[in-house]
């Protein structure tokens, strides 16, 4: 085994659990479409192994994530209503499981971009730049889609809590 796949091997083995969330979260589909695009960004990744490597492959993988489910939803012109699979390392007895399946859907009723702004800057926890350089767009989109994004969710969530009143 040479170097570089040693070097894949770990990285699969360490990151994989993490791009699949990730894909989970981009996609809001079944398990199986995120294993999917986790499997066609490893693919890359395998492929462009010896150029990235030393960079930020996971970076990279993830940034082929967002684009291949930002490109699927755009070919689907109707985004279907899915059920939404829990995401991996997430526990199951968690107290605020409602509210966080409350979130994950209304995350699923934007559209494939906002979407992808927001699951990156706040689950992720990737900085605004960060975040601007994984889309491919400036800072100032990621921080209007952002706040668009927040908007619409708590305005969903405000109208959902007058109906119930």
């Amino acid at each position: 085994m040479t170097d570089d796949e040693a070097a894949f091997d770990e990285f699969l083995a360490t990151r994989s659990t993490s791009l699949l969330r990730t894909a989970i979260l981009m996609c809001g589909a079944t398990r199986h479409d995120a294993e999917d695009l986790v499997q066609h960004a490893l693919e890359r990744v395998y492929r462009n192994w010896p150029r990235i490597r030393r960079n930020n492959p996971e970076a990279y993988a993830k940034k082929v994530i967002v684009n291949a489910a930002i490109s699927r939803a755009r070919r689907r012109k109707v985004v279907q209503e899915i059920m939404f699979a829990r995401p991996p390392e997430t526990a199951a007895d968690s107290p605020d499981l409602d509210l966080r399946d409350t979130l994950i859907g209304e995350l699923r009723r934007l559209p494939p971009r906002m979407r992808a702004v927001l699951v990156l800057r706040y689950w992720e926890d990737q900085s605004e730049q960060a975040t601007a350089a994984m889309l491919g767009c400036s800072v100032g989109t990621v921080k209007s889609q952002a706040a668009r994004g927040l908007a619409k969710i708590r305005e969903s969530m405000d109208v959902a809590k007058e109906v119930t009143r």
